[in-house]
């Protein structure tokens, strides 16, 4: 979740993050064959807000997705129609103290089985900063309280605990949350989650028995384990070298994902090794992308437009054998 440089708003930090991103060298590999067939199948309307931060797909083809700018949840059909499902109250002060960033955003989303919609809101006031819950039919409903001083981001659900996972930016914590809500536990506050200088953990997913997560600034993807109690292992280092790395997503082939560079505006294939290669570029359409998730073989990828300031969208493409 790196953010718009065009924007007055934008602290100096994200400046130096943004030139490093989009400076740091690509990895020695070229642009390889595992995704073929890439669309721009969606544009948003950036004028509006619609800078898409994360996304949920739910049965039946629609797409659930956060509006970072415009404060906003809204549902995408397969057809590529996008209908606002809620907007977010404006904070007293306008979101100026929301940390690094000074605006406020709705960031990470999960639905759970019976449709519900989890996601995160970060404003730096005490009232409105948390996790959001919206039923359907219903009216966006904060359930947990995080603090004002963070960023939450990274929002993963493990529905057999019924325990929603949160990642803060800015503190470097990973905080578990009941679905029921109530009061956050610091479940993780490893220092390979923290920052270094801008943003850290970003990303955030439930995989193989283990809590994943990105570390924007240090381009990293990190495993935490799940121990039998529920308490957080020890974290480790899987993979490096990923700049300006947002959010991923396993393909379902092992440990195998794929990860947004929000920066250099790329996809990465990521090998269980740690190894990886660029998969989508620019030239595929890609606009800072921040975001990215698998329906079968079916490639989701959201594009923000932070730096590019133009053309958000969201690009469907074919995981190939």
């Amino acid at each position: 979740m790196v953010k718009k440089l065009s924007t007055s708003s934008v602290s100096a930090a994200v400046l130096v993050a943004a030139a490093a991103a989009a400076l740091s060298p690509a990895p020695a590999s070229a642009v390889s064959a595992p995704i073929s067939s890439a669309r721009i199948a969606v544009h948003f309307d950036l004028a509006k807000g619609q800078t898409p931060e994360n996304v949920a797909l739910a049965p039946g083809g629609a797409a659930y997705v956060t509006f970072a700018k415009g404060r906003q949840v809204a549902e995408v059909s397969p057809d590529g129609t996008t209908r606002i499902l809620a907007t977010l109250p404006l904070p007293a002060d306008g979101g100026v103290h929301t940390p690094v960033l000074g605006f406020p955003l709705t960031v990470g989303i999960v639905r759970a089985h019976d449709g519900a919609l989890y996601f995160l809101y970060a404003t730096g006031t005490a009232d409105l900063t948390g996790v959001w819950r919206l039923r359907p039919g219903g009216e966006p409903q904060r359930i947990a309280a995080l603090p004002a001083g963070g960023l939450p981001n990274g929002l993963a659900l493990d529905p057999g605990t019924r325990t929603l996972y949160v990642v803060d930016s800015v503190l470097g914590t990973v905080w578990s949350v009941p679905t029921a809500g109530g009061t956050p536990t610091a479940w993780s506050t490893a220092p390979e989650l923290g920052p270094h200088g801008f943003l850290g953990a970003n990303g955030l997913k439930i995989h193989n028995g283990a809590v994943w997560a990105t570390n924007t600034d240090k381009g990293t993807v990190v495993r935490i384990p799940i121990l039998r109690d529920g308490r957080a292992g020890s974290a480790r280092t899987e993979a490096t070298g990923l700049a300006g790395i947002d959010d991923f997503a396993f393909t379902g082939r092992g440990d195998q994902l794929l990860a947004a560079l929000d920066g250099p505006s790329e996809v990465a294939l990521v090998q269980p090794d740690g190894s990886h290669s660029i998969v989508l570029t620019a030239a595929d359409g890609l606009q800072n992308p921040t975001s990215i998730a698998l329906r079968g073989d079916t490639v989701y990828v959201m594009s923000a437009a932070w730096f590019t300031a133009k053309d958000p969208n969201l690009i469907l493409a074919h995981l190939d054998d």
